[in-house]
C-alpha cells in the first residue's frame, strides 16, 4: 500500500513572514480561495499568530470574518487552522481559564478545526488549558514541541579549566537533546494532544537532526507527528525531504510565489519529490498552479510592502525542467542514502536554480531567528549605537543561559535579544551588565512566563527582581479589559459581543482603535449624513503647517514599525541623553526609545496609541 503524505498550506497565515503577507486583505484572498477548496490540502494555516492583530491594525477588517468567511468558502474540504501561545494566547499576559475557554469555543465556533498550540518555554503547563478546551469543544489540538540548540558558548580559557578541577563552575551541559524533545511531546501526547508538530521556527534544524527527532518521535508516539520549519538559514527544503524519508505523517509548506526564504518550503517541489520517493499527495496541483497564478498578481498589488520583488522561476510539476529534474535525483539518492550533507547541498542547489532567496548566512552562523536579529538592530538604530551590534551578538549565550536557556521563538527571543542589546549598552558606559533591564526579562527570570528548561540561579533571580524566590503568573489577579461606554456614538459599549470583548483582552490597544472605528462607522450610518467637522480641517491645517516647519534640532526618528504605548516627556521638558522618552510597541515587544541627546523638547509629532513607520518622525529635541 503506497503511504500518504498530508499537507498543511501555510500561505494565508504564514505567507513569507513578511510586510506584504500582513497586508493581504479578504478581497484578495476572495480571489483564490475558491481555488484552494478544490486543492483538498489536508489542513490551511489561515489565522492566529500575527493575523488577526495585521487584519485589524493595517486592514481594519475583522479576524473573527476572516476565518468564518474562509470557512464558509472551504467548507470541510480542509480543516482550519490557527497557532496560539498557550496560557499566553497572543500576547505576553498569563490568560485565566474563562479567556481560554471563551477564545476556543468561539474560534471552533468560527470554523477552527486544528489548533496548534505551543509555549515560548516549553512549559507543558502552559498548554493544558488549551488543549482542554479545543477537545471539549470538537477541535483538533495540535501541541508542538518548539525546536531550538544550546547556544554556542566561548570556549574556557585555561585558568577557568583549572578552576572546573577543583570545583568552580563547568561547562555548562547539553539541555536541548533528543530525549529533551522526546520527553516534552510525551508529556503533551499524555494531556491528550491529538498530533505533535515539531516546530523548527527560525529553520535552525538541519536534515539529519529531522530524520532522527521525526524516527524518534514516529517510534515513540500513537498520534501523527506534523513537521515545521523554515527556508532562512537554507535547511529548509533538505529538512522536510529528510522529515519524509523518516515517516513524518504531514508536512507543512507555503505555494511557490509566497515559499521560500524565510517561509517554509514550495509545496511544488515537495510534490515533485514525494512522487520519486514513491509517497502519495492527494491535492490537485492543476487548482494550486491556479493559486499560485492569483498569489502572484496579489504579491505584485503589494508590491509597496515587499522587501525583495523576487519571483522564483515560473514552474510546473508537469514539465519540470531537465536540470532541476537531475538535481532532484541526485537529493533523492542521497537521503535514501543518508547522506545528508550532500543532500542539503543539493537542495539548496535546486532553490538556487529556480531563483529562491539564498540562504541567510549571519542567521546559519549566529543561530538565532531571523526576528530576534532585526529587533536587536532597530533597537540599536534607534539608539544610534549600531557599532556595538557585534558585542551584544556574543552576550546572547551569556543571557541566555542566566535566564534559564529558553528557546528562541516569540517572544523569549525578542527578551533575551533586547536584555543582551541592554548589558552591551551597560558595558559600553562602565556599567556592570544588567544594570539596565525590561520589565520582560524581569518577568522571565521571575517566573511569570512559565518554567524556564534550566532552573535559574536564586542569586541572579534575587539581583534581576530582588527576590531569590519563583514568583510564578496568578491569574486569579487578573483583570478584564475596560469596555467603556462611548456617549459619542450613541452610548454603545466600545466591544458589543463575546467575540469582541475577547478581541480586547487579546490585542487591547489595536482592538480599541479598530473597534473605535467600528462603533464610529454604525454610528454615522445610523444617522445618515455624512460627518465633515470644521476642527479636523483645522486640525489638518495645524498638521500640515508643523510639517512644513524646518527641522533645526536632533530628529528622533522610528526605529521599526510599531504602536505608541507611552509618551514620557511632554514640549518643553529638558531631556538627558539616554533618557527614556517614549515607549513603542513592536514585535510583540515593548521597546524604549531615549534620547540620542540632551535638550530642551521642541515638537513631539505622535501621540498614544498610534501605529507608526519605520523612520517616522516622533519628535525633536534642541540642543
Amino acid at each position: 500500500m503506497t503511504r500518504k503524505l498530508l499537507i498543511r498550506d501555510l500561505t494565508l497565515r504564514d505567507g513569507q513572514q513578511s510586510a506584504f503577507a500582513t497586508r493581504m486583505s479578504q478581497e484578495q484572498i476572495n480571489r483564490v480561495i475558491g481555488y484552494y477548496k478544490d486543492a483538498k490540502f489536508y489542513a490551511m494555516e489561515v489565522w492566529g499568530g500575527a493575523v488577526p492583530d495585521s487584519v485589524m491594525r493595517y486592514l481594519s477588517e475583522n479576524p473573527w470574518t476572516r476565518l468564518e468567511s474562509i470557512k464558509k468558502e472551504i467548507g470541510d474540504v480542509s480543516k482550519l487552522t490557527a497557532l496560539s501561545r498557550g496560557r499566553n494566547l497572543f500576547g505576553y499576559a498569563p490568560y485565566t481559564d474563562e479567556i481560554i475557554e471563551g477564545f476556543c469555543r468561539n474560534a471552533i465556533e468560527s470554523g477552527l478545526g486544528i489548533m496548534r498550540i505551543f509555549d515560548a518555554l516549553n512549559d507543558v503547563d502552559n498548554v493544558k488549558s488549551t488543549v482542554k478546551y479545543v477537545r471539549k469543544y470538537g477541535g483538533i489540538a495540535d501541541c508542538a514541541v518548539c525546536y531550538t540548540i544550546d547556544p554556542q558558548y566561548p570556549p574556557m580559557t585555561f585558568g577557568q579549566k583549572i578552576k572546573a578541577m577543583f570545583g568552580g563552575p563547568k561547562a555548562p551541559k547539553k539541555v536541548f537533546t533528543d530525549e529533551y524533545f522526546l520527553n516534552k511531546a510525551k508529556q503533551m501526547e499524555a494531556l491528550g494532544a491529538d498530533m505533535i508538530t515539531i516546530k523548527d521556527m527560525s529553520g535552525l534544524i538541519p536534515p539529519q537532526r529531522a530524520y532522527e527527532l521525526v524516527k524518534l518521535f514516529k517510534s515513540n508516539l500513537s498520534v501523527p507527528v506534523d513537521f515545521h520549519t523554515h527556508s532562512t538559514p537554507g535547511y529548509g527544503l533538505s529538512s522536510v525531504v529528510a522529515a519524509i524519508a523518516a515517516g513524518v505523517d504531514i508536512v507543512d509548506t507555503n505555494i511557490w510565489n509566497f515559499a521560500g526564504g524565510p517561509a517554509a518550503p514550495a509545496v511544488e517541489l515537495i510534490y515533485v519529490f514525494a512522487k520519486k520517493m514513491g509517497v502519495e499527495m492527494d491535492i490537485n496541483m492543476d487548482a494550486v498552479a491556479k493559486i499560485n497564478e492569483g498569489l502572484y498578481g496579489i504579491r505584485k498589488e503589494l508590491e509597496a510592502f515587499d522587501a525583495v520583488k523576487k519571483f522564483p522561476k515560473p514552474f510546473s510539476v508537469n514539465d519540470v525542467p531537465a536540470e532541476a529534474d537531475a538535481l532532484i535525483d541526485q537529493a533523492v539518492a542521497a537521503v535514501n542514502a543518508k547522506d545528508f550533507e550532500k543532500l542539503n547541498e543539493v537542495c539548496q542547489k535546486i532553490e538556487a536554480y529556480f531563483g529562491f532567496a539564498a540562504p541567510n548566512l549571519l542567521v546559519k552562523e549566529a543561530e538565532i531567528p531571523g526576528g530576534m536579529y532585526t529587533n536587536m538592530v532597530a533597537q540599536l538604530k534607534a539608539l544610534k549605537a549600531e557599532d556595538i551590534l557585534e558585542d551584544a551578538m556574543k552576550l546572547i549565550p551569556e543571557v541566555r543561559l542566566a535566564a534559564g536557556l529558553p528557546p528562541l521563538v516569540t517572544p523569549t527571543s525578542q527578551i533575551v535579544g533586547a536584555q543582551a542589546v541592554n548589558c552591551a549598552l551597560d558595558v559600553r558606559a562602565g556599567k556592570p551588565k544588567y544594570t539596565h533591564t525590561s520589565n520582560q526579562f524581569v518577568g522571565l527570570v521571575k517566573g511569570e512566563y512559565g518554567k524556564t528548561p534550566v532552573v535559574i540561579d536564586p542569586e541572579f533571580r534575587r539581583k534581576i527582581t530582588g527576590s531569590p524566590e519563583e514568583i510564578p503568573y496568578d491569574t486569579s489577579k487578573y483583570q478584564m479589559q475596560p469596555n467603556p461606554v462611548l456617549e459619542e456614538f450613541g452610548g454603545v459599549h466600545l466591544a458589543v459581543n463575546e467575540k469582541e470583548v475577547l478581541l480586547l483582552e487579546l490585542f487591547p490597544l489595536v482592538a480599541k482603535d479598530f473597534l473605535t472605528k467600528v462603533r464610529k462607522e454604525e454610528w454615522e450610518a445610523f444617522k445618515a449624513k455624512d460627518v465633515a467637522p470644521e476642527a479636523k480641517v483645522e486640525e489638518k491645517k495645524v498638521e500640515e503647517k508643523k510639517a512644513e516647519d524646518k527641522i533645526t534640532g536632533e530628529l528622533v526618528e522610528c526605529p521599526m514599525p510599531g504602536r505608541v504605548l507611552s509618551i514620557d516627556v511632554k514640549v518643553g521638558d529638558n531631556v538627558t541623553s539616554g533618557q527614556q522618552v517614549m515607549v513603542l510597541e513592536a514585535m510583540k515587544m515593548e521597546n524604549s526609545i531615549e534620547s540620542p541627546v540632551s535638550g530642551r523638547v521642541k515638537r513631539i509629532f505622535v501621540e498614544a496609541g498610534q501605529s507608526l513607520q519605520q523612520d517616522d518622525k516622533i519628535m525633536e529635541i534642541e540642543k
